[in-house]
């Protein structure tokens, strides 16, 4: 059974009388339980800027929580049917000054304030679980930090942030990682090498249009490495690869078909706040992250495609870019909004680093050894700082451990919480 809940809330919560926006969140419960006392669980979803999950009867880890939970899947701020931060609604804010200055209310710290809004009107009062995904795991630690009486159990897979690293350290240590993964998906399929030297070399000397408008750049090109880090990514990107060209009256040229599903993969259209946030994730010093990832993409050459004569080509990962702002049409019109948000000063800190040392809520995470999107050192070291937390560090699994996995990272990690294993 499901049922739709909206809410209005704060904008700014430390101005409770100001602008209201909207949230979307869809209960679930297990068939013939709905009028079952039973307790709750708010799905935070990875990202930043996207959904929560649309299910489709009981799929993968919901299928385990509904054996438990009232299942809360939350659409935060800015995504899905909550009030929407597109390149269509954000122009009624007004200047990209104003646009930008809007988004600065959407980061994990906001999106905790607005569970701990809702959550008495759901649960009334009583403390939830919350399950988050790799960004919402990234909240859930935010939530330990500044209302852990709001707080019954926390869940987090793939997503312990570092309490303290900048977006360039961050990304200083994913390069490496990016390399990794591409190496060894060049180990699994090593023809995939030269397929993707071939493709590079003909997006060096004639950039395509993709069906979206999309700019199919070498370095957009890249940017598909960030399948590397799901369970089937590697064989997804493979399969790719090997089916890019057809012949033409003017000579071969990519597919349709590989430019449509290209164009599936790399689309901000539905997720603009992806890009617009995903480097204010980690700004917590007051410094603007000024494009950190562009900036320290320099310091690792390699990454630099040399395929004119045979060189390497490396695929990359989670990262964006400020030629995204031209290649990409669903961020074209954002580009100044953007540009403003990279040079923001007076970011906030995210993590209190004294309460989670002194937590008594149960938690329990899952640290995926060299997952692409989190640092798994950063990832320990934040374990040993949360009094309590219980980890399980595995290779089984890449980032979307919990989707992929049926019911097994779930359960696994509700017994750890319970102290059951």
């Amino acid at each position: 059974m499901m049922t739709d809940h909206f809410f209005d809330v704060p904008l700014d919560h430390r101005a409770p009388d100001g602008e209201r926006i909207r949230l979307y969140a869809r209960e679930v419960v297990a068939a013939g339980r709905a009028r079952e006392d039973l307790p709750w669980l708010v799905y935070l979803q990875g990202g930043p800027g996207f959904p929560a999950g649309r299910p489709v009867g009981r799929e993968n880890w919901l299928d385990r929580a509904l054996e438990d939970y009232r299942v809360l899947l939350l659409d935060q701020r800015g995504t899905g049917r909550s009030t929407p931060a597109t390149r269509q609604t954000l122009p009624l804010r007004g200047t990209p000054g104003e646009q930008a200055a809007y988004l600065a209310h959407f980061r994990a710290d906001a999106i905790v304030r607005d569970c701990e809004y809702i959550r008495p009107l759901l649960t009334g009062g009583r403390p939830w679980t919350v399950l988050g995904q790799s960004f919402g795991g990234f909240c859930a630690v935010t939530y330990l930090s500044f209302a852990p009486e709001g707080l019954a159990e926390v869940i987090v897979t793939g997503g312990l942030p570092s309490l303290d690293a900048g977006a360039d350290d961050v990304y200083r240590a994913a390069y490496p990682r990016m390399e990794r993964k591409c190496r060894a998906h060049y180990a699994r399929y090593p023809q995939d090498e030269e397929a993707a030297r071939r493709i590079a070399r003909h997006l060096a000397r004639q950039p395509q249009t993709l069906p979206d408008g999309t700019v199919l750049t070498v370095e957009q090109f890249q940017q598909l490495g960030i399948l590397l880090g799901t369970g089937d990514g590697s064989h997804r990107l493979h399969y790719l690869l090997e089916d890019a060209f057809v012949p033409t009256p003017a000579g071969e040229q990519l597919s349709d078909a590989f430019g449509e599903q290209v164009a599936a993969l790399l689309s901000r259209a539905a997720s603009p706040l992806y890009t617009l946030l995903h480097e204010a994730i980690y700004a917590q010093d007051g410094r603007p992250t000024h494009w950190s990832a562009e900036r320290v993409r320099a310091e690792f050459p390699q990454f630099e495609p040399n395929v004119e004569d045979g060189g390497r080509f490396l695929f990359t990962g989670e990262t964006v870019h400020p030629w995204m702002l031209h290649t990409q049409p669903a961020l074209r019109p954002l580009r100044e909004t953007a540009q403003l948000l990279a040079r923001r000063e007076g970011w906030t800190p995210l993590y209190d680093a004294a309460q989670l040392a002194r937590n008594t809520v149960p938690v329990a995470a899952a640290i995926y050894h060299d997952d692409l999107y989190v640092d798994t050192g950063h990832s320990l070291r934040t374990a040993r700082s949360i009094a309590g937390l219980r980890t399980w560090v595995t290779d089984e699994y890449e980032h979307d451990g919990v989707r992929a996995s049926g019911r097994v990272v779930l359960d696994r990690l509700l017994r750890l919480v319970r102290d059951e294993v």
